[in-house]
């Protein structure tokens, strides 16, 4: 028996995560210290991720004041910063993230609100 190679378990695994309805999303979040503003927009990404993709997220939170080379590697000009890695296409959000709909519409993923809104428009 031959052994998968990893890019091909992970297209495997996106392809199965997509049949069912759900993709798995990979979040990195850069700020600048512990300022209100970092804590607020970590706490506001992690509710959401809780809340919408419980089971489905991989969020790494990371200091540009620790790692001062992401900022360059990311393009970063304005903190906190949330960069969608996946699913594609990549998207870079700015701010708290207090305003929950619009970032979840800024990530691609639809709101019960939303789809309640759209079923309810259709009627």
């Amino acid at each position: 028996m031959s052994e998968k190679k990893p890019q091909e378990t992970t297209k495997a695994f996106e392809e199965a995560a997509a049949e069912q309805g759900q993709r798995y999303y990979v979040l990195r979040l850069c700020v600048t210290g512990i300022t209100p503003r970092s804590v607020m927009a970590i706490d506001n990404i992690r509710k959401l991720c809780e809340d919408h993709l419980k089971g489905y997220y991989e969020l790494e939170v990371v200091d540009l004041y620790q790692k001062p080379d992401v900022a360059a590697e990311e393009e970063i000009i304005a903190a906190p910063t949330l960069i969608k890695k996946s699913p594609s296409p990549q998207r870079k959000l700015v701010g708290d993230l207090s305003e929950t709909e619009r970032v979840l519409i800024g990530l691609g993923i639809h709101h019960r609100k939303t789809r309640r809104r759209e079923v309810h428009d259709e009627e």
